[in-house]
């Protein structure tokens, strides 16, 4: 059936409800190249502003689903995935997938690149020298039940329709919609084949859901979704009021999660990390309840088990291992600048968001699709949300090639602390389970 594509955009502007054939018309001939970019684009703002029923969001997941294959691993083993909405300094994917492979799961992980002012897992990982993130379905699916875990772009053949669509919501303004957000993250984590999957949900300055009714809102339509394809979903909200760990900046994190699962752990790092691979762990059966969870955790970090896993993950997919031992071979910045604090008091507020863009001008995200990033580049930031701060007092370091636009980049990050004199208790990383 064919469909006037201006005819659909004026239905879905003036907040009508498109049927499976006129949604799956549009993702297909977008996909096909007889819809285009500037269709597909006032399409994807109409649904921002006019949003969608929890009906359209299933159809547009089905859409993209269609538009490629899924992977299909059967029903002996257990596999379980985790995704995250994204934040500053949100590395914990990389952290996480070892874990839980090292605990008896299979993680079959698709992710993505950054997005707006966050950081994508996949421009992390290919910080590390050689490591591939893309490979074929039957490679994908072969990592998965020799290892236990791979974390790879999509391909040309898995979710297309949402590989497209992705790239064309960060630079149409578009990213922060519930139904795209929804029917991008489903899909993926649909057609990789995973049958549960734990979703950690951010809400605050530095993310996309600054409250949590838009959080909760967003959190029953993945689930909705989920089990419209007979997928188990649990999501944990966490909150995005200070950056996450210590490092800010592709290299930089996975240098932090190497150290994480070394047993170097940061505080936030662990109750999320802890949080959301008790999660995985129990959605899955791999667990009976929280404690057990947290002992299997405790025991393959400290037996060295889930650095094993995240090494064989590195040769599987092109690096070597002698990374986690010598630091030097991700490179290192021009320059090294310290950020000091102007003020005392305690901190109130941290605009994360605004940390996120500022890191953005030394190139440690994109300003649009084609821009080149520098995985050296970044920050180390040590402050969180309620912690005291005296004036004169080292806050981190920025690295960058570039020293004015580094000083720059220092000055946003200052002003993106609110300091009061007042103490203030920061909430808990972790802020409610669904």
């Amino acid at each position: 059936m064919s469909f006037n594509p201006v005819e659909l955009i004026i239905k879905k502007r003036n907040g009508g409800i498109l049927n499976k054939k006129e949604i799956s018309f549009m993702i297909s001939n977008y996909i096909d190249g007889n819809v285009t970019e500037y269709q597909m684009s006032a399409l994807l703002m109409s649904i921002f502003f006019k949003d969608m029923e929890m009906s359209e969001i299933i159809d547009l997941t089905a859409s993209y689903i269609e538009s490629g294959i899924r992977i299909d691993f059967g029903d002996d083993l257990i596999t379980v995935d985790k995704h995250s909405t994204g934040g500053v300094g949100d590395k914990i994917s990389i952290i996480l997938a070892p874990i839980v492979a090292a605990c008896g799961g299979y993680v079959p992980m698709i992710s993505g690149r950054g997005l707006g002012h966050t950081g994508g897992t996949l421009d992390k990982l290919e910080s590390i020298p050689g490591f591939n993130t893309y490979f074929s379905e039957h490679d994908f699916k072969k990592m998965v039940i020799d290892s236990g875990l791979a974390i790879i772009a999509q391909s040309e053949n898995l979710v297309p329709a949402d590989k497209k669509i992705y790239a064309l919501r960060d630079v149409s303004g578009t990213v922060e919609s519930r139904a795209l957000i929804t029917a991008s993250v489903m899909s993926k984590k649909i057609a990789e084949g995973a049958k549960n999957l734990v979703i950690d949900l951010k809400v605050g300055a530095g993310a996309f859901m600054k409250n949590m009714s838009d959080a909760e809102a967003l959190a029953h339509s993945l689930i909705n979704t989920g089990n419209a394809f007979d997928q188990a979903v649990k999501v944990v909200f966490t909150s995005m009021n200070s950056p996450i760990g210590h490092k800010i900046g592709n290299a930089l994190e996975i240098i932090e999660c190497i150290d994480y699962l070394k047993g170097k752990k940061v505080e936030d790092l662990e109750i999320i990390t802890n949080e959301l691979a008790s999660q995985m762990l129990i959605i899955s059966k791999l667990a009976n309840d929280k404690d057990d969870a947290i002992n299997k955790i405790n025991h393959v970090i400290d037996s060295g088990k889930a650095l094993d896993k995240f090494i064989k993950m590195l040769e599987n997919q092109g690096a070597k291992a002698n990374i986690i031992e010598d630091y030097s071979l991700f490179g290192t910045s021009k320059h090294k600048l310290a950020i000091i604090s102007d003020q005392q008091g305690y901190v109130h507020h941290i605009n994360s968001q605004e940390i996120g863009y500022a890191l953005v001008e030394i190139s440690a995200g994109r300003r649009v699709l084609e821009s080149k990033l520098d995985y050296r580049s970044g920050c180390e930031f040590y402050k969180k949300q309620g912690d005291r701060l005296e004036k004169g007092e080292l806050i981190g370091y920025v690295y960058c090639e570039n020293e004015e636009i580094g000083k720059n980049v220092i000055q946003r990050i200052i002003k993106s602390m609110t300091i009061r004199e007042i103490e203030f208790d920061s909430e808990l990383p972790i802020i409610k389970r669904l």
